[in-house]
Order: C-alpha cells, then sequence, then structure tokens
C-alpha cells in the first residue's frame, strides 16, 4: 500500500501543448488524473467519482459563453470541488470574467506551477495525514472485514483525499471519534443488497428483514473497526475536556449528499468484498472527516502491551 494518500482530480484541459506538463505535474503531487469528454461532464458529476478538485482550462469551451456555461454546471452539481483554471498569459483571477472568477478558487499558468502547487495543497492537501494512520486503518479495516467475511478475498485501494460529499449506497453509519488530537467521525457506506448477497443472506428476504440484517451487520463492522482504532490511536478519552463545540450534520437523501459543517476535505478508504465462486462484489468506503479538531503533531500510535502478551500465552520468549 502507498502510505501517502493521493487524491483524483478531473481534468477538463484540451491544450495538447499542456498536456505532458499537467500529466507530470499530477505525478509528482499525488494525483489522479482523470479525463472526460466535454458532453460527459455533468453526467460524470452526477455520478459518485470520488474528486479532490478539477483542473480546468479559460480555454475549454468552443466559446467564451461555454466555458462559463460549464463553470456554472459544476458549480450546480458539485460546489464543494474546488476549480483551479489553467490561464494563458496570467495566474491570477483578477481579469476573469466574472462568472468564471465567483466560480474557479485559484489561478496558475503552465509556466508558473507553483501557483497549481500552492493551490493544491491549500484545498486538497491541507491536512497532514501520518503515514503510521493511514497504514494502521487500512490494516484496521482489512483484519475486521476478513473476520466478517471470511469467505470472501478482501482488497482495498490506495488512501485518497475527496473534497466532495456524495454519498455512496443505500445505506451509512457514522460513528464519532474524538481525543486529544482529533475530532470528528468515521462513516461507512455501501450498496444494501450487494452488501448482504456477500454476508449469505438470502435473496428474496423481505424489506423489512433486509432493512434490519443491513442495519446488524454495518453496525457490527463499524463498532469493531471504531473500537480497533480507539485501542491503537486513542487509548482512554476519559481525559479528554469536556467543553466542546459542536456542528450539525447535514443529510439530504434525494441528492444523496451530507456536509459535516466544514470545508476540510475527506480521507477516503475503499474496500472491496469478492466472492471468488459466484464473481459478484461489494464495495465498502471508509471516510474520516477530522472537522471539530484535526492537530497531526499530536499523534501518537499506541504501543501494545508487550508483558500482557507475554502472560496470556500469545507472545513467547525464546
Amino acid at each position: 500500500m502507498n502510505d501517502k494518500a493521493v487524491s483524483k482530480v478531473l481534468v477538463l484541459d484540451n491544450s495538447t501543448a499542456h498536456a505532458r506538463t499537467i500529466k507530470e505535474f499530477c505525478e509528482r503531487n499525488d494525483l489522479v488524473p482523470l479525463k472526460v469528454r466535454k458532453e460527459s461532464v455533468a453526467a460524470v458529476l452526477r455520478t459518485n467519482v470520488d474528486l479532490g478538485a478539477i483542473l480546468y482550462s479559460e480555454a475549454y469551451g468552443d466559446t467564451p459563453a461555454e466555458t462559463v456555461r460549464i463553470v456554472k454546471e459544476i458549480r450546480a452539481l458539485r460546489p464543494e470541488l474546488p476549480i483551479i483554471i489553467r490561464r494563458e498569459k496570467s495566474s491570477t483571477l483578477d481579469d476573469l470574467a466574472p462568472e468564471l472568477r465567483s466560480g474557479c478558487c485559484r489561478a496558475y499558468t503552465a509556466e508558473d506551477l507553483d501557483s497549481l502547487k500552492a493551490a493544491i495543497d491549500q484545498y486538497i492537501f491541507s491536512l497532514i495525514y501520518p503515514n503510521a494512520l493511514l497504514r494502521g486503518i487500512s490494516e484496521i479495516m482489512d483484519s475486521v472485514l476478513s473476520g466478517q467475511f471470511p469467505n470472501q478475498q478482501v482488497s482495498f485501494d490506495t488512501p485518497y483525499i475527496v473534497h466532495d460529499r456524495i454519498i455512496f449506497g443505500e445505506v451509512l453509519s457514522v460513528i464519532q471519534l474524538e481525543s486529544n488530537w482529533c475530532r470528528g467521525y468515521m462513516m461507512l457506506q455501501t450498496e444494501e443488497r450487494a452488501f448482504l448477497d456477500l454476508a449469505g443472506e438470502a435473496p428474496g428476504s423481505d424489506d423489512a428483514t433486509l432493512f434490519r440484517r443491513v442495519n446488524d451487520r454495518l453496525s457490527e463492522v463499524t463498532n469493531l473497526a471504531w473500537g480497533a482504532f480507539k485501542n491503537r490511536y486513542i487509548g482512554d478519552s476519559t481525559t479528554i475536556a469536556s467543553a466542546r463545540v459542536q456542528v450539525p450534520l447535514v443529510v439530504n437523501h434525494q441528492h444523496k449528499y451530507i456536509s459535516f459543517g466544514t470545508e476540510n476535505p475527506q480521507l477516503c478508504f475503499r474496500y472491496t468484498l469478492t466472492d471468488m465462486l459466484m464473481g459478484s462484489t461489494s464495495t465498502l468506503y471508509v471516510r474520516f472527516v477530522f472537522n471539530l479538531n484535526w492537530s497531526p503533531e499530536d499523534f501518537r500510535e499506541i504501543a501494545p502491551d508487550a508483558d500482557g502478551l507475554v502472560s496470556s500465552g500469545d507472545l513467547e520468549l525464546f
């Protein structure tokens, strides 16, 4: 697994002259560039593609009016995504058309990639995630899912950063995380039927039974993951100060949207469960939203108690 988190960016830039420059920049800066046909931009943004930002070109449209229209469409569909615009002559937004200036967050030129790097650091990689945390979360989830689904193959992608707030699937669970170095939530999202199929639930169950079983199974996975995270990274949280600021969580089911009241990006892990005999799969997204406190300089991984392992017989002296 890559110890560094990556982020997917949608590249809406038709310049063949600058294509290699943008591609090489992405490779150097932990970005995964995605391209899409112009006529499919809206359709793609309506789907569940996890994105950290959009790299746009001021000449993307066939006309200035089309360039403005596409930006407006992006802002309407995914207003949380930062749009970073490539310009030909200037790395500022000052002399852009008002509609473009209001829709974009930063500008850069192919000759001034420092401005693009600053924008990426500000809007995508604004939170630093310790490598030990990324490795640990992957190990925790792999262990939990392998234990809960012993007959399935568990695989996972490189962790990545997202800015969007789109909900995947029909069911999600949210549990609070709180320590002296972080405060926020862990969220699991999945598709109801595929998740239960791999769990061995018989198809044809009535809706009421299906509804409860998916809740129970996802709740069990969430509790096990939370317990392992707590033991490894939080320990005794009773010493944490009780005076706490809270922000409301907003969920819009119709638009498959959830907001944690912050502009902070989210740390995302994507797991795939595969039934090797049937060939069926289920996808589980695990997101960490540190919306209330994030102090990575105080992060500590709790070392296992070796004395306890020896006394229990799990560890023997050679």
